[in-house]
């Protein structure tokens, strides 16, 4: 993926991927209140299209969007951007400014540990 997503986009991607196939009017519909005009939803899925994240199946006039691009693989893609740019490429460095910045519990690092635990066990 060499190409982002604004914040704008990113939150229609949300919605495709819970809808996982729509037309604008329904991406209208699933937006929180205050709701984006129709034509501005438009432009916005159109852009995505262009820059290869969502795909388009015609129906006359109309298209329904899907996602090119799986919530995985775009989640994986971004976390790997934030680690190399704000974290030295380190996951001890992001852990640790969670940490720092009390956004993660010492329950919730125990379960981490255990995760990777049980990981490593079944390798």
């Amino acid at each position: 993926m060499k190409q982002r997503l604004t914040l704008k986009e990113e939150e229609l991607m949300q919605v495709l991927w819970r809808l996982q196939k729509a037309f604008v009017k329904e991406i209208v519909a699933a937006l929180p209140e205050p709701r984006p005009h129709y034509n501005t939803v438009s432009t916005i899925i159109r852009k995505m299209v262009d820059k290869g994240f969502v795909g388009y199946e015609s129906f006359g006039n109309t298209h329904r969007y899907y996602p090119l691009v799986s919530k995985k693989a775009y989640t994986e893609n971004f976390m790997q951007k934030a680690l190399r740019n704000y974290f030295d490429n380190s996951y001890k460095n992001m852990v640790s400014f969670f940490a720092k910045e009390q956004k993660i519990s010492a329950d919730e690092l125990r379960e981490i540990i255990e995760l990777i635990e049980n990981q490593n066990k079944e390798k």
